[in-house]
């Protein structure tokens, strides 16, 4: 095989009048969707990307299925013993992965055709390029596939065509010329140099993996400072792949003075004019499209994959529902304990773990409250089932917290009661849930959990009282999320002054906030455990539902605050968010911290469906209003028909929540 290889590298050299790089010679398998070598006879899509080649005679043709996001290669009218592979280059086509999926022609037949392989690898960040390969009597190969990255254009094109210019991050100097990074707003990048003189260079680089490597990416759109000029620009390059499933690239920009072997770069940076946008980009840069998650943490995937649910309904862009279908159905089965959480996952995200079972429950709630694809909902409603087998009646009522039956606590009942509503307000003609949500609020109501200052302790103790532990953030917002959703439910004005009583005493408590900002008892410290690192988005994601419900503009005042705050003190050129919104060091950041802080991004943000304030002169929006089931209104030019009889309780509700109104 590799005296094969060096061959085939030897006669494409000889053809090319080039020297090329010798490919290796056994590459290692690459998954993303799915993984290499996958029959051909499974690809969703056919596309023809560059030109096929003839090949004395025989039809050298490359193939690509841009929805796997895989390619093969074919050969035609050839003879017993004619060859087809695909060669790979995670650079820039001058090094590359050969002879991948070698396949001859064999007798009786006219042509044959590898099998597939990923295009790109975006599991390990890297981009890639293919070509198809063939031997007849000679070596040659299609041109490279996908060179160029494309998003809203593609690279190269003219800074005269910018959408806006911000400058992410402080330019950098070399004798004198300024070398300064631009980016538009829609994640177009070039570089520019100042003060300069001709023959003066300036270019971009850009990575996937955060600044650690950039292959492929280096030196990109290199240009010189002309004659008689003293100052120049290059092209703009994308920082985003999509069609490698590749987000949150990173740029800099860089410069070479005329007659200087040094050069000097800007730091890296990623886009940051739409800031839940440059948040949704960090975070999915961490997923892992190979394993349908975000390593390693079980339950607060499901909180990442929420998250960007509600960047979608807030926003309106779908770019990352493929991520939330591919978690949906990698991890639907049965898994071991240990693969994806200390715990065995029995099949339908069901564990031993009954809150951690709830979070993946919402999840799909809000896939399906974004897709309307059913499958969600029946798996919310199987969850849901299984929760509700551990009601009982030990204290009363209430959901046990795991499967031993060892603790009664805010989280799981929290999450039982916005799953028992949300399901009710999803299936028309139910009265099942409406019954079990409605038993879940009155039980959580009286359990005493809710301590004197009107903020959520943790659980209850053997005896059934107040156990006094920790108020935790998540906790305090899901008892907000579980009251909006059964008030949307029944019209019950006391669940939404419940959910107001719940906000203002977080907002207002020096246990939960400290100088205006959320604060978890554990930050201070530095010292949040994994699950802690994410409880704060929690919060922020029903406050956002409860400014939506009621209208009252100090929840969005305190969204607006903590939004401002983390993009000002907790945030780095890659738009990575910490756990200490307020800033400090140290402060820890990874992917659940982004999890959590892109929540809050997203709770000062207006919902695209959400409606204007009706005028005062409209009296049919006025407060107290009974709708009926279909009942059409029609508001700011749009028809909606009510989906589910309720009581208006502050005028016209917004309309993006899906229970209550359709837009006709």
């Amino acid at each position: 095989m590799r005296k094969l290889t060096v061959l085939i590298t030897a006669l494409l050299a000889a053809a090319a009048g080039a020297v090329v790089a010798t490919p290796a010679s056994a590459a290692p398998a690459v998954c993303a969707l799915h993984c290499d070598t996958r029959d051909p006879s499974l690809a969703r899509q056919e596309a023809f990307p560059v030109p096929e080649v003839n090949l004395n005679g025989r039809r050298l043709v490359l193939h690509v299925s841009d929805t796997d996001r895989m390619a093969w290669g074919s050969i035609d009218n050839g003879v017993l013993g004619d060859s087809v592979w695909l060669d790979r280059s995670w650079t820039d086509g001058s090094t590359w992965d050969g002879l991948l999926g070698r396949a001859s022609i064999p007798a009786t037949w006219t042509g044959t055709r590898t099998l597939m392989y990923n295009v790109a690898d975006p599991a390990a960040h890297r981009r890639g390029m293919v070509r198809a390969c063939g031997d007849a009597g000679g070596v040659t190969c299609t041109a490279w596939a996908y060179v160029k990255v494309c998003d809203a254009v593609c690279d190269g094109a003219d800074p005269a065509g910018a959408v806006g210019d911000s400058q992410p991050v402080p330019g950098t100097t070399i004798s004198n010329r300024r070398i300064d990074l631009h980016l538009d707003n829609r994640g177009l990048a070039w570089a520019t140099l100042g003060s300069g003189t001709a023959g003066d260079e300036v270019w971009l680089d850009r990575s996937w993996d955060e600044g650690a490597s950039w292959p492929g990416g280096s030196s990109l759109g290199r240009v010189s400072v002309p004659a008689g000029a003293s100052a120049v620009r290059t092209t703009m390059v994308n920082t985003r792949d999509p069609r490698s499933l590749l987000y949150g690239g990173a740029v800099r920009a860089c410069g070479r003075a005329t007659g200087g072997a040094s050069g000097s770069c800007t730091a890296w940076a990623r886009p940051a004019v739409d800031r839940p946008a440059a948040a949704a980009d960090a975070l999915v840069h961490a997923y892992r499209t190979d394993t349908a998650w975000w390593p390693s943490s079980w339950w607060n995937s499901a909180v990442a994959v929420t998250a960007l649910g509600d960047w979608s309904a807030r926003t309106g862009r779908t770019d990352y529902r493929w991520l939330i279908d591919r978690t949906y159905e990698l991890n639907k089965g049965v898994m071991p304990a240990g693969q994806k959480s200390t715990d065995a996952i029995e099949g339908n995200f069901i564990s031993r773990a009954i809150d951690d079972t709830g979070w993946w429950a919402l999840a799909w709630v809000q896939a399906y409250d974004v897709t309307r694809d059913t499958k969600y909902l029946n798996m919310a409603v199987t969850i849901a089932n299984y929760m509700h087998s551990y009601w009982d009646g030990a204290c009363g009522g209430g959901i046990w917290w795991n499967r031993e039956r060892t603790y009664k606590n805010a989280v799981t009942i929290g999450l039982y009661i916005r799953l028992t509503a949300a399901l009710h307000n999803r299936l028309p003609g139910d009265t099942l849930w409406l019954g079990r949500a409605t038993t879940g609020w009155n039980w959580f109501a009286a359990s005493g959990m809710i301590n004197s200052a009107g903020l959520v302790n943790d659980g209850i103790t053997g005896g059934c009282a107040n156990n006094g532990q920790t108020v935790w953030t998540y906790n305090q917002g899901l008892a907000i999320g579980g009251a909006v959703e059964l008030w949307r439910a029944t019209g019950n004005a006391s669940l939404l002054t419940s959910a107001r009583q719940l906000a203002d005493a977080a907002m207002n408590s020096t246990v939960l906030t400290r100088s205006g900002i959320l604060t978890e008892s554990c930050d201070p410290a530095n010292s949040c455990d994994d699950n802690q690192k994410q409880f704060k988005g929690i919060f922020m994601r029903y406050l956002m539902d409860l400014a939506d419900a009621s209208g009252v503009a100090a929840y969005r005042t305190y969204a607006q605050r903590q939004a401002d705050a983390i993009w000002q003190s907790d945030r780095d050129s890659l738009n990575r968010i910490g756990q200490r919104w307020a800033g400090g060091t140290p402060n820890a950041r990874d992917w659940r911290t982004q999890a959590s802080g892109l929540g809050a991004l997203l709770a000062a943000t207006p919902g695209p469906s959400t409606p204007p304030t009706p005028p005062p002169s409209e009296a049919a929006w006025a407060p107290n209003v009974s709708y009926a089931a279909g009942t059409v209104v029609t508001y700011a030019g749009a028809r909606w028909q009510c989906r589910q009889p309720h009581l208006s309780q502050v005028g016209w509700e917004p309309p993006n929540v899906a229970a209550l109104w359709l837009r006709l």
